[in-house]
């Protein structure tokens, strides 16, 4: 999906969303004489949100990498900061809030290193670079790419298709040998326990038939 504003970003929103939990947290009486801890937490969280819009709006992707980095950084002094807080006695009566305030900071910088990362990978350097003769050559980029993957898929199906044709003759060829197998069984009994029966029989016969013979 692609984003016009970066006040669209999901991974803009959510620090948002971190400054106003530490916002309201801040505001609990345990805070009071102690305004260089949340100081020092709000700057952190304001810092995220704001070094992502800087970045954004920059249009170039190195400079925006950088500002992700930045704002990767505040996420640190966060969690830091919120470390600190759970092993204070007097804050231990909000573990569970700043439990959820440090869940939220971990899944914000997983979120900036997955698109770190993509940057990294990225052959645009922004859209301040962008013309048409840029926008040309990174769509036959893109679509080479695309062919790429479409040939790669393809011959995995291929692939998928001949695997499941062998096992497919195998499975048929055991089956036929299991049903050869259980009728060579069946008749083997089927002899058994009818054959001595039928030689007595014909025994019987032969003899009845030399007697009627003789006399």
């Amino acid at each position: 999906m692609k984003y016009e504003r970066f006040e669209d970003l999901p991974v803009w929103k959510d620090p948002i969303e971190l400054a106003v939990r530490a916002d309201e947290f801040m505001e609990d009486q345990a805070f009071r004489g102690k305004a260089s801890l949340s100081d020092q937490l709000e700057r952190d969280a304001v810092s995220f949100s704001n070094n992502i819009a800087e970045g954004a709006e920059r249009g170039a992707t190195q400079e925006l990498t950088t500002s992700l980095y930045n704002a990767r950084g505040s996420s640190g002094e966060a969690r830091s900061m919120l470390h600190l807080l759970v092993r204070l006695p007097t804050y231990s009566y909000l573990k569970s809030r700043i439990s959820n305030m440090r869940s939220l900071a971990e899944s914000i910088s997983r979120q900036l290193r997955g698109w770190t990362d993509s940057l990294q990978k990225s052959d645009i350097k922004g859209r301040r670079y962008l013309n048409e003769k840029t926008r040309k050559e990174f769509a036959r980029k893109e679509f080479d790419r695309q062919k790429e993957r479409e040939g790669a898929m393809a011959e995995w199906r291929q692939m998928r298709e001949e695997q499941t044709a062998i096992l497919e003759a195998e499975q048929k060829e055991r089956t036929k040998q299991i049903e050869r197998e259980a009728h060579e069984q069946s008749g083997a009994r089927q002899f058994r326990s009818s054959n001595p029966e039928s030689q007595i029989s014909n025994l019987k016969s032969q003899i009845s038939n030399l007697k009627s013979e003789i006399a």
